[in-house]
Order: structure tokens, then sequence, then C-alpha cells
């Protein structure tokens, strides 16, 4: 048996089967590639969902870790710690808001933001207690959590796991004239990915974002943007919602926050709607650690500059052109996304997104299939443009096959 066969065989028997990997055992990686235990190398092409923004052991952040290693990781929030009020004032900027409240995973800023809007409803708006309505889309994605999956419409993510958690509507994503009836008196935010990563890639209809600003405006509702996978660069700009000049009233931040060193998550928005938080009633022993400041305090410098949304958007123009020639008349049905994030519809007849993802393995590039046919591309925005051509070309050898 391989060392490869031994590692996975090793992970089959010890571990919960509640992710199905590539059969590829990752051993190192740097930049925009990784090499296996047995020492072949990979185009990676998925980026750790976002998470990986900045490219595996992206220098600045490594040396960032390292030097905090040294000093401090944890202290709880019991007590202040030295990293943590330039963190929150240099995300606040970055985000061209006032007040952040840290955690760690992007479930945990969405569970943060579903009590927030329900928090404020009850405090602010007026909403009678324990009446507050959340809207959401169908075929969102927002983490996996009990009351998460409760608003999900992936029956793989939602079966099983009830009772469900109630106070929530949900409407077809890019469908304005849905969102407005939805919306009552008691109705406290609307919760939408300005991009769906987990639908694959699914870009709205122009005007869609507008839209829902002018809506909520209208209505005295909370505007939450899941920019967890789409933000911080990942679509050539620093959010997805400024593709359409919109600032939602909340951005809700993760993955590339971290910049695949550590797990950070943030929810940003004003000190009116974070203000309605007392001590005791929301926290998190390990969010806003030191460890995790230092290394998005990197994080919001390198994207200070512009110059990593300037090569997503750069580089995700090459991309989608090149995936365009693929569109009509062959193997590709259809192309959608924005900067360096796409997502590509296969035509069934050469095979389910696993099967292309597989075959795409053998050519040592690494994607993820969502949905059927689909597959995600989604590389470090760090990727040389020669690098990107040649996954594009495995990825046409593929199809050809």
């Amino acid at each position: 048996m391989s060392t490869t066969e031994n590692a996975i065989a090793c992970a089959e028997a010890h571990s919960a089967h509640n992710y199905h990997p590539l059969p590829v055992v990752v051993a190192t990686a740097d930049g925009a590639w990784m090499t296996d235990v047995e020492g072949r190398r990979y185009l990676d092409m998925l980026a750790g969902y976002s998470a990986l923004n900045f490219g595996h052991g992206n220098r600045r952040l490594i040396d960032a870790a390292r030097a905090q290693l040294e000093r401090v990781t944890l202290t709880s929030r019991a007590f202040h710690h030295d990293r943590f009020a330039d963190f929150c004032t240099g995300l606040a900027e970055l985000c061209g808001m006032e007040t952040v409240l840290p955690m760690n995973t992007g479930a945990e800023a969405v569970e943060t933001a579903v009590k927030t809007a329900r928090k404020w409803g009850y405090r602010v708006k007026g909403v009678p207690d324990g009446m507050a309505k959340i809207i959401v889309a169908a075929d969102n994605f927002h983490g996996r959590t009990t009351t998460i999956v409760s608003f999900s419409t992936d029956p793989e993510a939602r079966a099983d796991f009830g009772p469900y958690t109630p106070g929530f509507e949900i409407v077809p994503y890019g469908d304005l004239t849905a969102m407005r009836e939805a919306m009552t008196e008691n109705t406290v935010a609307v919760l939408i990915e300005p991009i769906q990563g987990e639908a694959g890639v699914l870009v709205p209809p122009p005007g869609y974002l507008p839209g829902i600003r002018e809506l909520t405006r209208e209505r005295n509702v909370l505007f939450i943007a899941d920019e967890i996978q789409s933000g911080l660069g990942r679509t050539g700009r620093t959010f997805a919602c400024e593709h359409e000049g919109v600032v939602p009233d909340m951005y809700l931040l993760g993955k590339a926050l971290g910049g695949g060193v550590v797990p950070v998550s943030a929810v940003v928005s004003s000190a009116a709607v974070l203000g309605v938080y007392r001590p005791g009633e929301h926290g998190s022993t390990f969010g806003g650690n030191p460890l995790a400041c230092a290394v998005a305090l990197e994080v919001i410098d390198m994207l200070r500059t512009g110059e990593y949304q300037q090569r997503a958007a750069e580089l995700g123009d090459h991309l989608h052109h090149e995936l365009g020639l693929l569109v009509g008349g062959g193997p590709v049905r259809a192309v959608r996304g924005r900067g360096l994030w796409a997502g590509v519809d296969i035509d069934p007849d050469r095979g389910t997104g696993r099967e292309i993802s597989e075959k795409l393995m053998e050519r040592r590039v690494l994607v993820k299939d969502t949905h059927g046919s689909t597959i995600r591309i989604a590389p470090p925005l760090v990727i040389a443009k020669e690098d990107l051509d040649w996954g594009l070309e495995q990825l046409r050898e593929v199809l050809r096959g």
C-alpha cells in the first residue's frame, strides 16, 4: 500500500465521513501549488473556498503569525490585548463602517448576524417579541449550524437535522418582486450572498443588489451581505457588492480574513446596529484573539493597496474569456462568476462534476464540484498567469477526452 493509500485508509477508518475529499494527500504547499506525500505537485484552483486568497504560506502572513506566536496567542475577551483595537479599527475602515464584532468561523459570523438582526428588530424597530423574520434566498449557503440549515433549500445540508429554527422566509434568488411581497412589518433583515458560491457561483441579475438596498431602506430593514467567500478581493473588488455600487448595513466576513493561517470571521456594521449588545449577551472565547488579530491585520494592510483586487480583476477577465470560448456547442454549457471565481456547467454527457474533478486531479489540477455537473474554479489571487493558463489547458484536455 502506498503512502497515499495508507493515509486515506486511516482517515476513512477513524474520521467521520462528513466529507468526500478527492484522493490526494497534501503534505506541503507554496503559493498556488500543493505537493502530496508522494512528491507530486498540484495546482490549487480552489484556494480553500477563498480562505487562501493570498496563497499558501504567504510570507507576510506567516511572519505576522510567527511574531505573534512568540508574544501572546490568547487572552479571551476577559481582558484587553494590544492587537484588538488596531484590528477592529482597521477592518472598520476597510469596510467603511464603524464597529466590528469578531468571531472565528463564517458560520459563527452568520449566527451572530441573525442574533444581531433579531435584537435590533426588537430593541430599535419595535417588532413584537418572538416575531422577527429574516428573508433569505433559495439555494443559499451560509454554513451548517442547526439554525443556518433551517433556512437552507439543499436537501443534503438540511435533511434529518430538524426540528428547524423558525423565523425565516425563503424567496427565489434574483427576484425582487418576491422579496418585496415577502416583507412584513416584522421583517428585520435580508440576508443574501452577493454571489452564491455553493450554488455554482451564481451572479444575480443587474439591479438586484441595488434593488435590495432601496427596498430595505424603504421598509426599515437591515441589508446583510454575506461576503465570506466573495469578499476581500476574490471578485476583483474588495467586496462583491461594490460591483453594483451597493453598501449594505452589515458585512459578514471570514475565510480570507485569516489568510489561510487561522480561522477569523467578523460582523462589521454601524455603531447603531452592533450597539444593541451589552456585556454577556454574545461572545466567543477565541473570537478576536491576539494571533487571529495579528494575521487579519496583515490581510487588511495587504488589501489597502488594491493590488490584489486589481490582480483578481485582470486575471479574472482572462479566466472568463478563456472559459467563455468553451461555451456553445461544446462540452461547457455555461460559465458564471466575477474576478478569479467561476462556476462551469459541464455537459452531463461528459461526466459529473466529481468525475471531471477526478480527471483534473490526475492531470495535477485541483478543483471542486458542486450540484451535479458544475465545477468551481477559484485559484489564489497570487497565481501566475502562466500557471492559470496551464490549469485551463488541463481542463480543455479533460473535456476533449
